[in-house]
């Protein structure tokens, strides 16, 4: 018998049971207690099971497909990425109080210079038809007594391999904000001793956002390039909720014309 299929036993034995709780249910009001106290006792015993069925599979019914990878790639992309945190569950979903230099995941890290840290990261499920992302990040601050708060995405070694001056490098975001406050996005490429960077500011009260760092400004050594890493900077973070639906990179040789 195939893993899935449903026999004719046991579709018979479920419609026994279906109509035994049914059953007990319209009978419940004149039942006898200790007859009413041992199926009370089945009934919750049973419903655990269901709750549990029911949770895990409305998890993976859900759209996004936990996994993911799909969305949109500009054309002539050889390389696209959405990082972990946006795409598997994580081992541990969620962060109070974090420090400086904590990571949530293996490829983002928060940087603050607060003395008391009230910011919390928590890994969300989206579950919103529009979202491609399985999974968002929550970023609540309440008190900020810092100078500066940035979220830090380390990209793959597959982002640099290769890397020219003739590449664009996209970042496409889905952010939602409580209240709005600036966001700035930091393109760092480091070779050798040198780090080139790149800045641009996310529109403010606009969820969906394509940042394209262009590196022909820059003055990279292509021979040199040993790795890159995005800063997602909030300016006047305090008493805020941000949630980052989604977050993708992909590189692509820029047209000449």
């Amino acid at each position: 018998m195939g893993q899935g299929k449903t026999s004719l036993v046991q579709r018979l034995y479920q419609r026994a049971v279906a109509r035994y709780w049914a059953r007990s249910a319209r009978s419940a009001a004149t039942a006898r207690l200790a007859v009413l106290r041992q199926q009370s006792q089945k009934a919750q015993d049973l419903r655990r099971h269901l709750n549990r069925v029911i949770a895990v599979s409305q998890s993976r019914l859900a759209l996004p497909l936990i996994g993911s990878n799909s969305f949109p790639r500009p054309h002539g992309t050889d390389w696209a990425w959405r990082p972990e945190l946006w795409r598997q569950p994580l081992d541990r979903v969620g962060i109070a109080s974090v420090a400086n230099r904590e990571s949530l995941g293996a490829e983002v890290t928060l940087f603050h210079d607060c003395a008391v840290s009230e910011v919390t990261l928590r890994q969300i499920r989206n579950t919103r038809e529009a979202d491609l992302a399985p999974f968002g990040v929550s970023m609540d601050v309440l008190g900020f007594d810092g100078s500066f708060l940035s979220l830090v995405v380390d990209l793959p070694d597959e982002a640099v391999r290769g890397l020219k001056r003739s590449h664009v490098i996209r970042l496409d975001t889905i952010v939602e904000q409580e209240s709005p406050l600036e966001i700035f996005v930091r393109l760092n490429v480091k070779h050798g001793p040198n780090t080139e960077q790149v800045v641009h500011e996310l529109p403010v009260n606009q969820e969906v956002n394509t940042v394209e760092f262009d590196l022909a400004y820059t003055k990279l050594n292509e021979k040199r390039v040993e790795k890159a890493w995005v800063d997602l900077i909030f300016e006047g973070p305090e008493m805020n909720r941000v949630i980052l639906r989604d977050a993708t990179f992909s590189r692509r040789p820029r047209a000449e014309f």
